[in-house]
């Protein structure tokens, strides 16, 4: 019988996304430690907009167009230039309610830029505290989806890969899922869920170490967290912006 379902499918790194069909689909980008857990926090926490760069000079730049704060990492610290981080706990809502974010990430608003360089179908931003609203948009819309994990300048990640798995887990059934990334990242997260910190700590995970050096611990625990910031964020005109499914 023919399987007239939607594909999904698991590019595990950056590096890999040029085997899928992009422009045919749906990219969720992905990087729980921490740029999509942040951008849902500052969108949660009241937020008009993110706007992803790709480099530092451009945060500056646009910040000083804009007005906006400019934030951004590089290897997990503050990167130079910049004021403001990528931790969520430095956007509270009575500092970010109403203000643009402009953000620019080791690994996250890379990815973005390259599923829009490939002409995806449309792109949004995935992290556990929005789990529920980007599985509910996926199944609604119908059409194919890439799972885009940011990983760590493009070295496969764990916690990304345990987010992919988390939505194939709840919306399977909706989907032909003929991917071993797939597979893979959904009996991890199977292997997994019952306590995704104590998992990713056992398994020594390369950014968990990384993170646990610079002091970041409740910082992920919080980016671990499921729908504690469940808002559907989607890339539009250049921004990051909350919409309705």
């Amino acid at each position: 019988m023919l399987d007239t379902r939607p594909s999904l499918h698991t590019s595990l790194s950056p590096s890999l996304l040029h085997l899928y069909d992009v422009n045919s689909s749906i990219v969720v980008i992905i990087d729980v430690f921490r740029a999509t857990s942040t951008i849902a926090t500052v969108l949660y926490n009241g937020a008009s907009f993110v706007i992803p760069v790709e480099t530092v000079e451009e945060c500056i730049q646009i910040g000083e167009q804009t007005g906006g704060i400019t934030a951004g990492e590089r290897d997990g610290q503050v990167a130079e230039g910049l004021k403001y981080g990528n931790s969520p706990f430095e956007y509270p809502p009575d500092f970010i309610k109403g203000n643009t974010l402009v953000l620019t990430t080791t690994n996250g608003t890379r990815l973005l830029h390259m599923a829009l360089e490939k002409n995806a179908r449309s792109v949004i931003t995935g992290s556990f505290g929005n789990l529920s609203a980007v599985c509910d948009y996926l199944v609604a819309q119908k059409q194919n989806v890439i799972l885009g994990c940011a990983a760590w300048k493009n070295r496969i990640n764990l916690e990304d890969t345990l987010f992919a798995g988390a939505i194939i887990h709840k919306i399977r059934d909706h989907f032909s899922i003929n991917c071993d990334s797939s597979q893979i990242a959904a009996s991890l997260y199977n292997e997994a869920k019952d306590d995704l910190f104590e998992f990713i700590k056992a398994k020594n995970a390369s950014h968990y170490h990384r993170l646990q050096g610079f002091g970041l611990e409740r910082d992920m625990r919080y980016c671990l967290t499921i729908d504690n910031t469940n808002l559907l964020i989607i890339y539009e005109d250049g921004k990051l912006v909350v919409r309705n499914g």
